[in-house]
């Protein structure tokens, strides 16, 4: 049994998350500043901020794996910078793996090509691009940190949320740097089918120090 911490356990992919770890029999903890609206059962929910060092110190120990599924919005804007930080420092050197739920648009459009930021960053409102720059930082954060670290970095295709209402379809395929669509040009997946490429990528990795994508 792996003891899996999501921080940020109650949103949209770090509550698919949760169920799908604990589905799988796996012992969670789900940390979050509100409570779940369907709590699953026998998941060790933790109300609290992930801001607050005495959670992180309080949660933290003997977990296997670590997930940040945290949003930069709202009063977390700016300031999730700062817990990746302090999350990566307490886990480097040990044998806890963290993992990153992050977005989009550092994926590139294409092998070799522009990022999905480089060719619309333009057209994004401005009150988004904080959000999606958090996300590309972690991602380079993660990737200059020291080998004692072990991480891993999802990135959610390019239409993913709850407003969207996607079905879940119970599988995935997975990619790598460069953006999925599939046949009909479409760059989608639901929270529960990202949750299983998460899930196994938890049980069986094969992304050390490395981000991955999946779509329907």
């Amino acid at each position: 049994m792996t003891l899996i911490t999501v921080l940020g356990g109650t949103g949209y992919a770090g509550a698919a998350i949760v169920a799908e770890a604990a589905g799988r029999g796996h012992q969670v903890k789900a940390v979050s500043r509100t409570a779940p609206e369907a709590p699953v059962e026998g998941v060790d929910y933790v109300a609290g901020s992930a801001l607050d060092t005495a959670i992180l110190d309080q949660v933290l120990p003997g977990s296997d794996v670590v997930i940040i599924a945290l949003s930069p919005r709202g009063d977390m804007a700016g300031k999730l910078e700062g817990v990746i930080e302090s999350v990566a420092q307490r886990l480097q050197g040990t044998p806890t793996r963290l993992g990153y739920v992050g977005g989009a648009s550092s994926l590139q459009t294409q092998e070799g090509g522009p990022t999905l930021w480089d060719v619309s960053k333009e057209h994004i409102p401005a009150d988004v691009k904080p959000e999606i720059e958090t996300g590309i930082w972690a991602l380079n954060f993660l990737r200059a940190t020291p080998d004692t670290l072990d991480w891993f970095y999802v990135s959610p295709p390019e239409n993913f949320g709850s407003w969207l209402g996607t079905p879940s379809k119970g599988d995935y395929a997975l990619g790598g740097d460069v953006l999925l669509r599939d046949e009909d040009g479409n760059s989608v997946i639901s929270a529960a089918d990202l949750a299983l490429a998460v899930l196994d990528e938890v049980e069986t990795p094969q992304h050390r120090r490395a981000r991955f994508t999946a779509i329907h």
